[in-house]
């Protein structure tokens, strides 16, 4: 597992880490005094328009952590008052939250997305509603006492001797921190990574007392990072493509719209895709896509790749020539054709059945040579994907983005028609060079 890759650290602090360190610094004094009530505004705020976010999107993981944190802190508040007690239903309130509230956050993340239908919501309410109901039971009034089952050594007691959390709690915290690290990792979703940063101000909060101004900060700013999630989540919706995770085709429109001066652009698509899918399907068919985006993304020269659609590709090389990129476009198309594509299970399809044909009648064998194998279902295991290129320039004849476009489209269908897995430049030299013989003929 390849977790650490190019732009992870990026991916873990931006937002997360600084939006954490402007809430330490905010609700730490140190630079100004925010009033109760300005959290208090910021706190129902992030939660309500986090719960819209969510119900719009639909993102049932969200919604229902935004409501266990929003309803841990009220009980906290509740029970508590503003300040954390020694003993009592509040502290034992305090005990208790804490042990379950990053449980809750754990659980939640692990699910899969399923909505906000009936049979899902249905079952998350039943638990959120019974570990209310023991908490109401544990927290009710009776005789003080310092004894508590959580509260049970777990850890050497200098181990936790820096913060009012109990040791079972912090445990908790623990395994959930490294368990949604791990997770934001290998997903490299916004949501995923929202939760572990929620989960970080989560026990900042309870760190902190679990009930007053600068706690009620810290739990509003939990929920900030799932909200936070939400939308950048749309965003990548919107500008990145999920198979392929290259930019797509809103994040080309708006890269080419913003190019100046000189610059080089290609188009790009997957030889024989159609048949690709006909043959092997549209499973084998994505991991083609994969395979020729990730050539794509690591292209030379200071192109940047997109995925316009189906199989085609788009590559914006900023302030360079065609015929400056034209070299790399030929070592990219070489990388293509040179990784070959296997298959690990052979398609059912693919391999005739030998069963005899009940239309033939009996004692007449079908004969073997009248099945015949298209190019690309010979070499099953050891398929060969090639790509063909057309690249165009800003010039006299094309002076604004979408001429660009148009004459490398035109390129491209001449590499296709003069055999496929080339590149071909669009100049207008070259045009009137095609033009000269149509007029000779007429």
């Amino acid at each position: 597992m390849d977790l650490w890759r190019e732009g992870t650290l990026k991916f873990l602090l931006i937002p997360g880490g600084l939006l954490l360190l402007a809430a330490g610094v905010i609700f730490s004094g140190v630079l100004l005094s925010v009033p109760a009530s300005a959290v208090d505004l910021y706190y129902y705020a992030v939660f309500a328009m986090g719960g819209l976010l969510a119900w719009r999107f639909h993102s049932g993981r969200v919604l229902f952590a935004l409501f266990t944190l929003l309803l841990a802190g009220r009980a906290l508040q509740f029970f508590s008052g503003p300040k954390l007690p020694h003993l009592g239903p509040g502290r034992t309130a305090f005990e208790v939250i804490s042990f379950l509230l990053p449980l809750n956050l754990l659980v939640l993340a692990f699910l899969r997305e399923r909505g906000l239908g009936i049979s899902v919501a249905g079952p998350r309410l039943v638990a959120i509603f019974v570990q209310s109901v023991v908490v109401a039971a544990l927290c009710r009034p009776g005789p003080a006492t310092a004894t508590h089952p959580l509260a049970g050594a777990v850890a050497h007691s200098q181990w936790s001797g820096w913060t009012p959390i109990p040791r079972l709690s912090l445990l908790v915290f623990g395994v959930a921190a490294v368990a949604l690290l791990i997770r934001a990792l290998l997903t490299r979703k916004p949501v995923e990574i929202g939760f572990f940063w929620s989960s970080t101000a989560v026990f900042l909060a309870f760190h902190f007392g679990g009930a007053g101004r600068v706690p009620t900060g810290y739990m509003a700013t939990a929920g900030l990072f799932l909200l936070v999630a939400m939308v950048e989540t749309s965003y990548s919706m919107a500008y990145h493509d999920e198979l392929t995770t290259l930019p797509a085709r809103r994040a080309f429109n708006e890269a080419v719209a913003a190019l100046e001066g000189h610059y080089a652009l290609a188009i790009v698509d997957v030889d024989h895709f159609k048949q690709f899918n006909d043959t092997y399907g549209h499973d084998t068919g994505d991991q083609v896509l994969r395979m020729v985006a990730g050539q794509l993304a690591r292209v030379t020269g200071g192109g940047k790749a997109f995925r316009c659609g189906g199989e085609e590709f788009a590559i914006v090389f900023p302030e360079k020539s065609a015929k400056d990129v034209q070299e790399h476009l030929e070592l990219l198309r070489e990388s293509v054709a040179g990784s070959a594509f296997r298959m690990r299970v052979q398609e059912r399809r693919l391999t005739p059945r030998e069963e005899p044909d009940r239309r033939q009648p009996k004692g007449r064998k079908r004969r073997s040579s009248s099945v015949q194998k298209s190019p690309l279902q010979q070499g099953v295991q050891g398929l060969s994907v090639t790509v063909s290129i057309g690249v165009a320039e800003p010039g006299v004849r094309n002076r604004e983005v979408d001429q660009v476009i148009a004459a490398a489209d035109r390129a491209l269908y001449r590499a296709k028609a003069k055999g496929r897995n080339r590149v071909e430049v669009a100049s207008s030299s070259r045009m009137r060079l095609l033009r000269k013989p149509k007029q000779s003929i007429a």
